[in-house]
Parts: structure tokens; sequence; C-alpha cells
């Protein structure tokens, strides 16, 4: 019986009967992937792409067309029944595609799928539920959690707890399903592969047919994927490549709150996030976000709300810092729900171009809620509070609003939509907002670090709460 697999290089494309740790060919370790072996047509000749390739049968050459000659192809979207899924994913489902959902473990991935399929099965669409980790029994015991929401149909999802992805596809050709979730893509296994489940080479054959059979059937799918320590997607990036959307799901299982954010999107915008609160009854959409943050917000000393941009939506976070005399060698610097090493040049260019040094204290950097804000604008902010936190007094107009990127030489830099995050803080009672040149008139608008140090603290001596720091870490702002 021939060979159906063969093990194939990484690094050089060089080709092994056998897996070895060290590639023959180049001699790098650890890159030989199997992969399965094309089958020869049964009447011996070349495919059509050896055809093309060869020049044989111009006739059925493709001609390539002016794109202005393309007509735009109509989608019908499937709507998930939970507006911030739909918005994130551009609109709704799209049959024939494939999303990847990672997330850390217990962070609601299996919860949001179940809602996804309970909605669209309301709806009178055909759905199926493919788990590989837990047993139907376990499927059902959440779904029963799910029902106490009127609007869910969890319990009528049908469910089909296999690894076997034979079995899989088989089901799926039978079943015709407008949506499938298999959870997870790491646990499935093809029985022409050798290697265990959750391989390099059987991750990539996994979704590689799952995909042949979504786009061929039009079947909507959407694959949970295991992340790694640092919260990246596990597995191969071709995984990535493969689907047309990648959604990373994102906050902490202490905090109530869920981010939702498109890493990739052929259908849609890159640039949405969705906001979500775990309850008892499963996650629950999060329309103003903004209120709640504001509402929470304290007045104490390394407080400050920060006008952050969430894909084309305003949020506004409270951003708290804490400054502490370290009995450390090497001072640590702990940051939550942002970059550490954005944190690090912020606090540089505080010491050198705002006169507040923390070269001898622990600084501890928390974005309130569980949510993660990665773009610049979230630079003063953080200097803002350090420097509050530092002094020990609060923010004048408390609590006070602010956006802005800091540059090395200590400018401030403009940032986009400042209107959005100006009309943001307006609608909850925050004015005086701290932003940019050129931000708009309703903003307070500074040019350098040193004008919102001087505009946001009060100075030295004013009002009986300010107390410097113990150890003398910071200098005068003077």
């Amino acid at each position: 019986m021939p060979r159906t697999t063969v093990h194939v290089c990484s690094q050089c494309g060089g080709q092994s009967a056998q897996w070895h740790g060290q590639c023959p060919t180049c001699e790098a370790w650890n890159t030989l992937v199997e992969e399965r072996v094309a089958r020869p047509q049964a009447n011996g000749k070349p495919g059509r792409s050896a055809r093309r390739a060869s020049g044989a049968n111009a006739a059925e050459r493709v001609a390539p067309r002016p794109l202005s000659e393309v007509g735009n192809a109509p989608v019908q979207r499937m709507s998930t029944g939970i507006g911030e899924l739909d918005r994130v994913l551009g609109g709704g489902l799209v049959p024939g595609s494939l999303v990847l959902l990672g997330g850390s473990p217990g962070i609601g991935k299996s919860t949001l799928t179940n809602m996804v399929l309970g909605h669209l099965q309301a709806t009178g669409h055909r759905t199926l539920y493919v788990s590989g980790e837990e047993s139907a029994e376990q499927v059902r015991l959440r779904a029963e959690r799910l029902v106490s929401n009127p609007a869910q149909q969890a319990l009528s999802v049908p469910v089909l707890a296999e690894t076997d992805l034979e079995n899989i596809l088989d089901t799926l050709a039978g079943e015709a399903p407008h949506a499938c979730v298999i959870d997870s893509v790491q646990t499935l296994r093809s029985a022409e592969l050798s290697g265990a489940p959750g391989s390099v080479g059987q991750v990539r054959e996994v979704a590689a047919r799952i995909m042949e059979l979504a786009k061929a059937r039009g079947v909507a799918v959407i694959l949970v994927g295991h992340v790694t320590k640092d919260g990246a997607l596990a597995g191969p990036r071709v995984l990535e490549h493969l689907v047309d959307c990648v959604l990373q799901f994102e906050g902490e299982r202490e905090r109530p709150y869920r981010e939702l954010r498109a890493l990739k999107n052929r259908f849609g915008s890159t640039n949405e996030a969705g906001l979500f609160e775990m309850r008892q009854a499963g996650l629950v959409e999060v329309l103003d976000a903004s209120a709640r943050f504001v509402a929470e917000a304290t007045r104490a000393p390394g407080s400050v709300v920060l006008a952050a941009m969430e894909g084309s939506r305003p949020l506004l976070v409270e951003v708290q810092a804490l400054v502490a005399p370290s009995e450390l060698e090497q001072p640590r610097r702990v940051v939550s729900g942002l970059d550490r090493n954005r944190l690090a040049l912020v606090l540089a260019i505080l010491a050198r171009h705002g006169r507040v040094g923390t070269g001898s204290a622990d600084v501890f950097v928390n974005v309130v809620g569980g949510v993660r804000v990665d773009e610049p604008g979230c630079d003063l902010a953080v200097a803002l509070a350090v420097a509050s936190a530092s002094r020990g007094v609060a923010l004048r107009g408390a609590p006070r609003a602010c956006f802005g990127e800091l540059g090395l030489t200590g400018e401030l830099r403009w940032v986009g939509h400042p209107e959005r995050r100006l009309a943001e803080a307006a609608k909850h009672g925050l004015s005086g907002v701290l932003a940019p040149a050129e931000s708009g008139a309703s903003a307070c608008q500074v040019a350098t670090l040193r004008e919102a140090l001087t505009l946001a603290l009060p100075a030295r001596g004013e009002g009986s709460s300010e107390r410097i720091s113990a150890g003398g870490a910071v200098a005068s702002l003077a």
C-alpha cells in the first residue's frame, strides 16, 4: 500500500519518509511536519494545474478581468442575536466562512458560542455543536444555565461529542447545518496522519479539510482555539491564514468584564471591539461601559479617566497608579491592562521632562475593570496618574479626563478621533479634558507634558491633603 503521508521540513522544504528530530537536508531541529501526499488521478494523467503549467489545453485557461468588471457578490449574513459580536464580525456570520475564536481557559468562549447557536436555532437556522473537550452531558449543564434567558434555545442545539475528523466531516455533510461550532480545533485528529491531536500537522490538516467542506456546503464554522501562556493563539501560523476571521476574547477570570477584538476579518473591519459582562446566566452585552467606569472612578490620588478608543467606539476607563518606596535593588514595574514597555517609556519621559522621578520607587499601574488598552493615546493618562500618586494629591477637578500620546522630547502629540473622545466625556459630565493641540475647542489643549502637569496637579502647598512620597522619590515640578 503506497504511503499517504510524508514529513516536510518547514525551513527548507526537504522531505523525509520518517520523522527525525533534525532535518536531514538543512540540519534544522524540530522542523519536520507530517503532511498528506497528493493522490494521483486514477487515469495517471497530470492534474489540471499541471496541464496549465505545461501549456496544454490553452482553451481552458481563465483570462484575468479588470476589477471594474467584477460584480459584487451579495453576502447574506446571519445575525448571531448578540449586537456586540455582530459589530465585531462586520454584521454577522457569513455562510461558508471560518471564524477562529481564541482566549484563555475559563474566559467564556464556550458560553459565547453556546449563546450564538441558541440564538441561531431560535431564528430557524440549523446548527451543530461539536465538542472535542467536553462530553454531551457537560455541554447540557452549561446550556441549562443559559436557558434561564428566555431568548435562548441552547437546549435545542444538536451536539456531537467526537474527536475523529472523518466522523465529524461525515456528520457535517449529512446534517448540513447553517452554522457549526467546533470546540476545539486542537482536540481533533485525522486518521490519515500519525501525529497526536494538537500537533502542527494535525491542526493544519484538520483546519484545511474543514475549510474545504465549509466553502463547498456554505456552512459558517466557528473554530475555538487554545492560546499559549503568552496569550497568543496556539498552533501553526498557517491556521490564522486559513480562516477568514480571527477573534480574541480577552479579560481576567476574576473580573466580570470581557473584551472581544477582531485581529483579522476578511468581511469587515479589524478596528472594532465588543464588551461583555459575565454573569450567572451567561454573557451580557455592555452597551454603555463608560457610564459604569466613570461612576466607579475615585477622586483619590493616582486616579485619572482615560478617553480611549475601542475601534470606532469611544470608551472612558479609569487608570489608577500607585507609587511606593521600594525595598528592592531594582524597583518593580507592575502593569495590568497596558503594555509594560509603554509604561517604561512613559516613566522615562516623566522623569526627564516632567521632573517626576520614580527610580527608587515601585510603580503599579492598572486599568480598572480588566479592560486592556493598546493605543498610544493612553500615555498622558499614565503620566498624570503616576505623578498624582507620587505627590499624593488628587488631580484638579477629579475625576479628570485626558488623552494624548507623549513624544520622547516631552511634547504631547495628536491622536485619532479627538471629537468622539470629547463628546463621550461631555456626555458623562466630564469637562476640562486635557488633550493635545488641535483636538477641539471644548478641550483644555496643552502642548507639552510640563503644561499638562502644571494644569492638572495642585501647586505646592495648595490643599491640605498633599504629601511627598516617602523616600523623596519625586522632585519639585518647579
